[in-house]
């Protein structure tokens, strides 16, 4: 099981690097019209994590995303006895 503090540390992690991209305009020329979406990796000694940010016009892009995900999780997830 994840560590409190590690938890702590990777959405730290993320929060700081979404925040930076934010901040840079850059970060959002040329964008689709209707869809688009942020990819950060990163990694500490223990394990490796990702966070994806997702925006469309269309309610049902994002939903099918999650489910995407939710499918994938649900065949990935850990086996605990």
């Amino acid at each position: 099981m994840i560590e409190t503090q590690d938890a702590k540390k990777i959405v730290e992690v993320i929060g700081n690097n979404l925040i930076g991209v934010s901040h840079d305009s850059n970060s959002f020329a040329k964008l689709p019209d209707s869809f688009w979406g942020y990819f950060a990796r990163g990694h500490d000694k223990k394990g490796t994590f990702g966070v994806i940010v997702t925006y469309s016009e269309e309610g049902k892009d994002v939903d099918e995303l999650i489910s995407m995900y939710e499918k994938w999780a649900e065949k990935n997830k850990t086996k605990t006895e």
